[in-house]
């Protein structure tokens, strides 16, 4: 019977030991974040060394160094507003795939929108005044009925050298 209740004891003792380690395990941040998790940063970013190449794509040593950073500072638990921001304070806002919507650079965000509404107003007051202007009944002039009998002579000769 002790020894029933000192192995009873053993494998509590184990499972108990097991679930705090497993616990605490899961509590811990992931040391080395997924390379999801770091393209999904990188995306964000432009090359500041090649022209217009995303930071995700670009195969130089450089944008290999800044991947690797990244992944660092995903693993130190950094934010990826507080990357981004590093980059910008780093390289200045060329490096950024979108713009900030703020101060003169909102334009970018405000400028399109307002071309595709000025082109639906402008493509609206051009068939409003096809439509009126079809509308309205064409005078007939009179002198149209009073053709020469000389044209008419020239016009026949002129169809029939052209069959």
């Amino acid at each position: 019977m002790k020894r029933k209740l000192l192995l009873l004891l053993i494998v509590v003792a184990a499972a108990s030991l097991f679930v705090a380690v497993v616990k605490v395990y899961a509590q811990q941040p992931n040391p080395t974040p997924s390379d999801d998790a770091v393209l999904a940063v990188a995306k964000k970013l432009y090359c500041p060394v090649c022209p217009n190449t995303p930071l995700d794509v670009c195969e130089t040593k450089a944008c290999q160094d800044w991947r690797a950073q990244i992944r660092d500072e995903l693993a130190a638990g950094w934010s990826e507003q507080k990357i981004l921001d590093y980059f910008v304070a780093q390289y200045g806002e060329r490096v950024l795939a979108e713009p900030q919507r703020s101060g003169f650079s909102s334009l970018v965000w405000v400028l399109p929108v307002l071309a595709v509404l000025l082109g639906i107003v402008i493509i609206w007051q051009v068939l409003k005044s096809w439509r009126s202007d079809h509308s309205k009944p064409v005078p007939i002039s009179s002198s149209l009925g009073q053709v020469s009998p000389e044209a008419i002579a020239r016009i026949e000769r002129e169809l029939k050298e052209m069959e």
